[in-house]
């Protein structure tokens, strides 16, 4: 199972992302546009951890967000 999260880089969504793959083996996708808020080092820690895929990008795209819903099948999206 997964879940994605979007706005994963910025500073609530990737201290949510770091306490979960703390407390869960599940995978993480982190989706984010790295825009003013999103930093990628927030997340640097784990950026060799199996359970967790950054992806650059926006909600907003439809293709992305079908692609990832399609590859993914997660069970919950949460948004930041």
């Amino acid at each position: 199972m997964s879940i994605i999260v979007t706005g994963a880089a910025g500073f609530i969504g990737s201290n949510f992302v770091l306490n979960w793959l703390t407390n869960n083996k599940e995978k993480v996708i982190a989706l984010d546009k790295l825009t003013y808020a999103g930093n990628l080092e927030n997340l640097k820690s784990i950026e060799s951890n199996s359970n967790y895929t950054f992806v650059k990008g926006d909600i907003g795209d439809s293709a992305l967000i079908t692609k990832l819903l399609k590859d993914n099948q997660p069970r919950a999206i949460v948004n930041f």
